[in-house]
């Protein structure tokens, strides 16, 4: 896990349509905004979620 703090800590859930919040959820992630998009699709756009979703 990267020591970049987590992307919009303040908010609960993935804005789809933010192209920033992608990739920047992902570098925090390790993972690929590909990735990012495909668990959104998988468990939908809370961040904890998706979190766990790759296991976090």
């Amino acid at each position: 896990m990267s020591s970049t703090p987590a992307p919009s800590v303040s908010k609960t859930h993935l804005d789809i349509h933010d192209q920033f919040a992608h990739q920047a959820l992902a570098q925090y992630l390790g993972v690929t905004e590909e990735n990012i998009k495909r668990a959104v699709r998988m468990v939908g756009t809370r961040i904890s979620t998706i979190r766990g979703y790759f296991g976090h």
